[in-house]
């Protein structure tokens, strides 16, 4: 199970490095433990805020076919901004958006990439 969190730790971190290195509005300071340092800030604010928020806009976000849930992702971004200076982010709508976009996809694709390897490196498949 720790395992299972920390490998979950590092792919959010990289999915930081991979966001900010595509936007440019966004900058994370400090090296590898300010992307460590940023995710684990942001797993902790959507932990706790982003289930609340959630909740509250479930209707909306049922409503919207589950779009709204960026709009989360880019309020829970910006708290993270607020509350550490390893991670900068220039404008809250636009900005702030495209990041809770990128940072999404490219969190699901490293998620499955590690997946695929890990499932694949397991015993030998059945004949």
């Amino acid at each position: 199970m720790l395992l299972f969190i920390l490998i979950h730790w590092l792919l959010a971190a990289l999915g930081f490095a991979i966001t900010s290195w595509i936007l440019d509005g966004m900058e994370v300071s400090g090296g590898f433990w300010g992307y460590l340092w940023v995710s684990a800030i942001f797993g902790i604010v959507s932990a706790i805020i982003g289930t609340i928020l959630r909740l509250l806009t479930l209707p909306l976000i049922l409503l919207t076919l589950g779009l709204f849930s960026f709009v989360i992702n880019a309020i829970l971004l910006a708290i993270t901004d607020w509350l550490t200076d390893n991670l900068t982010i220039d404008d809250f709508f636009w900005t702030t958006i495209w990041a809770a976009i990128i940072l999404a996809i490219v969190t699901v694709v490293l998620e499955f990439v590690v997946a695929r390897l890990v499932g694949r490196g397991g015993a030998a498949p059945a004949t």
